[in-house]
């Protein structure tokens, strides 16, 4: 499990701009907030960082009130979507719904800072990066059922092919539904069969215009 955030980051993320997520801080401690995945430097100046969407979970995870009684509190750690077919996925429930959500909104902020038209209906550079992990992120704000580690439901994987993850998901119309929710949230799909088993899956990319 990764470690959570020091004392010193927590209060820079904590800190940082609520709607644009920039943050202040020495150029140390900028450095390891982008080395763990919760920054990103701006590509234009004045190049001022700012909070990837793991960053705005954490950040939410560190201003919210506790958990209510019963409900199991939320992790410190860097937020990581739903790929599908984790061997010890976290725990499904309520808190696992608000951050997902914090992360998709923080995610459409990234979008809007860093297109360069200001866009949110397209992918940004992060995501171009960060393929798998952006698309099960759109895949699982959109309420769709990632794969368990024997069970059904979506699983996004690495491929070849630049700038594209496959997506898996043994039921048709669950893969269909997949699709249009990427497609809405920006990517190219299209559906291919598996040459041996001849069982469908997506190929996604991020758009580009």
């Amino acid at each position: 499990m990764t470690r959570p955030p020091s004392a010193a980051q927590r209060r820079v993320i904590d800190a940082a701009d609520p709607v644009t997520g920039r943050l202040r801080g020495t150029e140390a401690q900028l450095a390891a907030l982008v080395k763990r995945g919760l920054a990103f430097r701006h590509p234009r100046p004045p190049h001022d960082h700012f909070l990837t969407p793991e960053g705005h979970r954490v950040r939410q995870g560190i201003t919210r009130a506790p958990e209510p009684a019963g409900e199991a509190p939320a992790a410190t750690g860097v937020f990581a979507a739903r790929a599908g077919g984790e061997a010890d996925p976290p725990r499904s429930g309520p808190a696992r719904r608000r951050e997902v959500h914090s992360a998709w909104q923080g995610l459409l902020e990234l979008r809007r800072m860093t297109n360069r038209d200001g866009a949110v209906d397209r992918p940004c550079g992060w995501e171009r990066t960060h393929l798998v992990q952006a698309a099960a992120l759109a895949l699982e704000a959109a309420g769709h059922q990632p794969a368990g580690p024997d069970d059904g439901g979506y699983r996004v994987r690495e491929t070849p092919q630049p700038e594209a993850v496959a997506v898996h998901e043994p039921d048709g119309e669950a893969l269909r539904a997949c699709a249009a929710t990427l497609e809405g949230a920006g990517w190219q799909v299209s559906e291919h069969r598996e040459p041996r088993t001849r069982s469908r899956y997506l190929l996604a990319s991020p758009r580009r215009a």
